[in-house]
């Protein structure tokens, strides 16, 4: 009952009822990645006439967060490569680094130098400053 009421109410959260029919109707499987997101396309393998492409979607395990897409997945999304990985062994590059969360919003989130959200106070400004006045 809790499952069906998110997908009622709540679009960031799995899938919504929409979805889930247009999905069930429009989509064709193509796999599932590590952290358990699933990856569809549309089941007729012709282009969208709005897009001209081919449509892909992914339905997200737990809170929609676009960054949990893993690189692999991600060009297949953004239609860098037509053939997903479940078809095609992606390289594990050496550059590629394990997910971390968007923390934007959140206590932890990055706040440089200055920033009036840090607990520490503003450097004063020295010498090299010059305020400006609209009489100037």
């Amino acid at each position: 009952m809790r499952d069906l009421l998110l997908q009622i109410f709540t679009w960031w959260n799995g899938q919504t009822l929409g979805t889930r029919f247009h999905t069930w109707r429009m989509g064709e499987f193509v796999g599932e990645d590590e952290n358990g997101n699933r990856y569809y396309r549309q089941r007729n393998g012709k282009p969208d006439p709005a897009l001209g492409i081919e449509r892909r979607w992914v339905i997200y395990n737990g809170l929609a967060e676009a960054s949990k897409i893993p690189p692999g997945w991600y060009g297949w999304m953004h239609h860098t490569t037509d053939v997903p990985p479940t078809e095609a062994k992606v390289p594990a590059r050496d550059w590629y680094q394990p997910h971390r969360p968007n923390y934007t919003g959140t206590p932890v989130a990055y706040r440089p130098k200055g920033s009036t959200l840090t607990p520490e106070s503003r450097p004063r400004v020295t010498g090299d400053y010059d305020a400006w006045s609209p009489g100037d």
